[in-house]
């Protein structure tokens, strides 16, 4: 008989409790002797890490008196998961709720939010941090002007780190302690290496905090920042790209986060990621492990391999038994109307078994090819017209 879950009382008890995946093909592709395994956030109910610290934060806020039903309003500025994490938790709650999110942030999170019941605003993506305009500015003046509004700040909030150190850590543990050392996957028992990216920081804060207290202290822990970040340390590894814009969302900011530790007994080591070998990754995942991924997850893969060749880390690469974890925050729901997912599904370069079908279909309409600049350029004219009605078509709407 399967072995069948009990009963939740909502969605909230469905966040977390994700799985860690063998991440075999690519590891034998890259020559590694480790085992390269895969925390796969995006099976939590709202499709992402950051759930975990949406559900703690309400939770933590609602137990100390600062969030009162049918009085608060919850506002946060965010990259898009920790409001749809926040917006699942106060559909269920009943709390209303204000996002506001940079422009650059996707179509598909905004739709996810306003499903949720959630009201979106879009800030200037090349806004600093500390502008009135940026979302972080927005949402503090929503807060000033709005009877019972809170900023749970997932900056700041404890309670983000805490939600990983208690939760998500302790996952990653019982997965690779739990699991038997065989034959054909030898284990040394213990999580040797955790590589993540970093946003807010808490996520690899709180995990880093969680295996070093109680599990491993000598695990190494390596954070992934997208060039244009100023995340990692030492400082000087952020000179290459300062300023510049990275299409990936959900990691790197231009000030740092208090819940982020750049302590080098938290964070051992830091590198820099760039989109291209993101995307890259983000490729290998989908089409050799069957992960359907984002481009954050992309960052943290690439990072990882990145390391595992690196002097420090070529020796646990060829490692037997040795246990490398990936942090793979969220799915590809979040951005499939994004140009640089298009082209990547959409323009592969053809299979042996696509020119047989080609070969099959020569004198049949079925050949057709989807135009993919048109496809793209169609979406990005719908998510940049203004928000008025009777929004006119976009390019590829137009009636032929």
């Amino acid at each position: 008989m399967p072995q069948a879950s009990p009963i939740v009382d909502n969605a909230l008890g469905a966040v977390g409790n994700t799985p860690l995946i063998r991440l075999d093909r690519i590891a034998r592709r890259e020559g590694l002797q480790c085992n390269l395994l895969g925390k796969v956030e995006y099976m939590s109910a709202g499709g992402s890490v950051k759930d975990r610290i949406a559900k703690r934060m309400v939770e933590e806020a609602e137990r100390e008196g600062i969030l009162i039903p049918g009085r608060s309003v919850v506002i946060e500025p965010t990259s898009g998961n920790t409001g749809i994490g926040l917006a699942m938790a106060c559909a269920i709650k009943g709390y209303s709720v204000i996002i506001t999110m940079p422009n650059k942030m996707s179509l598909e999170k905004e739709a996810a939010l306003r499903a949720l019941g959630a009201e979106v605003v879009r800030t200037p993506t090349e806004a600093a941090w500390d502008s009135p305009e940026s979302h972080i500015g927005v949402a503090k003046r929503l807060q000033q002007e709005i009877p019972g509004g809170i900023i749970l700040d997932q900056y700041r909030n404890i309670n983000n780190p805490l939600a990983h150190e208690y939760t998500t850590g302790p996952e990653i543990i019982e997965a690779v302690v739990s699991t038997p050392s065989t034959a054909e996957h030898p284990s040394s028992g213990k999580v040797d290496v955790l590589i993540a990216g970093a946003g807010t920081g808490g996520t690899i804060t709180g995990i880093s905090r969680a295996i070093k207290k109680k599990h491993n202290k000598d695990c190494i822990v390596v954070g992934a920042d997208p060039k244009g970040s100023i995340l990692a340390y030492p400082d000087s590894l952020n000179e290459d790209g300062a300023g510049g814009q990275y299409v990936v969302e959900g990691i790197g900011y231009d000030f740092i986060p208090d819940v982020l530790s750049r302590d080098p007994v938290d964070v051992n080591e830091w590198l820099k990621t760039s989109d291209e070998e993101a995307f890259a990754a983000v490729r290998l995942l989908m089409r050799h492990e069957g992960l359907l991924v984002g481009g954050s997850s992309g960052s943290a893969l690439s990072g990882a391999l990145r390391w595992l060749r690196s002097d420090n880390g070529r020796r646990i690469a060829q490692t037997k038994g040795a246990n490398v974890v990936v942090l793979l925050p969220d799915g590809i729901r979040n951005y499939m109307s994004k140009p640089w997912f298009l082209k990547m599904a959409l323009e592969a370069e053809p299979s042996p078994l696509a020119q047989r079908i080609a070969d099959v279909l020569q004198s049949s309409r079925s050949n057709v090819q989807t135009n993919v600049e048109g496809l793209a350029s169609g979406i990005a004219a719908r998510t940049t017209a203004p928000n008025i009605e009777n929004r006119p078509d976009a390019a590829d709407e137009v009636s032929k």
